[in-house]
């Protein structure tokens, strides 16, 4: 009786590694979805085929958000989730995003735009080497990302597709020229050094659990007046110019820091 209530319980705890593994798969489908959806997005229905397919990239970020929350709640974190997120990144943030806003209408820029949706994959799949890479060779848990994640960068894409389409522009035409270039953007910002916070470090005191529950309420009466494509945009945007504007503090930081150094540095050696 005894063996068999163990037998049962191994049996379980291995049937428990499947679980993150299932939001990871679930967020491939929403990726593949999106990709599958915005091929079809012609004739009158266009414009919310283009919707239906970007709602299911934010899907795909939420089951991204909750494969490693589960993983570490029951205890079955893995090298083969890690790798397997990974995958899925390139997938659901990656490819699908850029093969939306190809079919979206990247496609009239011809060569420029199929460059630009490419410089975008490309780039998330070297951010998300690189990650893996440095998560590899540290212990415990990073204060900041190197360079900006490629979840927001997804998120800010579709988000602003979706707020184009709610708006009644539903292709680009081939003058604006602002699209292929936040593309771009978008992709230099993944590969690049500048640091995002990761927030895991951030203790829930209350002055933090203030401006969450703040920064909750403003998203949320954005998303009811607005729509929440508008909400996601702005959260992320801010998430951005948080990024860009404490890498611009630490560079200005920097030469003042070495003059005061250098006069220590010259009385040691002394």
């Amino acid at each position: 009786m005894l063996a068999r209530r163990l037998r049962h319980r191994f049996d379980l705890h291995k049937a428990m590694f499947i679980l993150p593994n299932l939001f990871t798969v679930s967020s491939i489908f929403c990726g593949f979805y999106g990709v599958v959806t915005a091929a079809s997005a012609v004739g009158p229905e266009a414009g919310a085929l283009l919707y239906r397919a970007c709602v299911a990239v934010i899907f795909a970020m939420v089951f991204d958000a909750l494969d490693g929350r589960v993983a570490r709640l029951t205890r079955t974190q893995s090298e083969f989730g890690v790798q397997m997120d990974s995958l899925a990144d390139v997938i659901s943030f990656g490819a699908a995003p850029a093969l939306i806003a190809w079919h979206w209408g990247l496609s009239a820029f011809g060569t420029w735009g199929l460059l630009a949706s490419f410089i975008y994959t490309a780039s998330g799949a070297i951010r998300l080497a690189r990650f893996n890479v440095m998560a590899a060779t540290h212990q415990g848990p990073s204060t900041h990302f190197i360079g900006l994640p490629i979840p927001a960068a997804a998120g800010l894409l579709v988000a602003v597709i979706i707020a184009r389409v709610r708006a009644g522009h539903l292709m680009l035409s081939g003058d604006e020229l602002w699209a292929p270039l936040m593309m771009v953007g978008l992709g230099l910002l993944m590969i690049s050094n500048i640091r995002f916070q990761t927030f895991k470090a951030t203790r829930m005191t209350r002055r933090a659990l203030a401006i969450i529950l703040a920064v909750f309420a403003v998203a949320t009466l954005a998303a009811l007046r607005f729509g929440a494509a508008y909400a996601i945009l702005g959260l992320l945007g801010a998430y951005l110019l948080l990024g860009l504007v404490e890498e611009s503090l630490r560079l200005l930081r920097a030469p003042v820091e070495e003059e005061i150094a250098d006069p220590e540095e010259e009385e040691l050696l002394d």
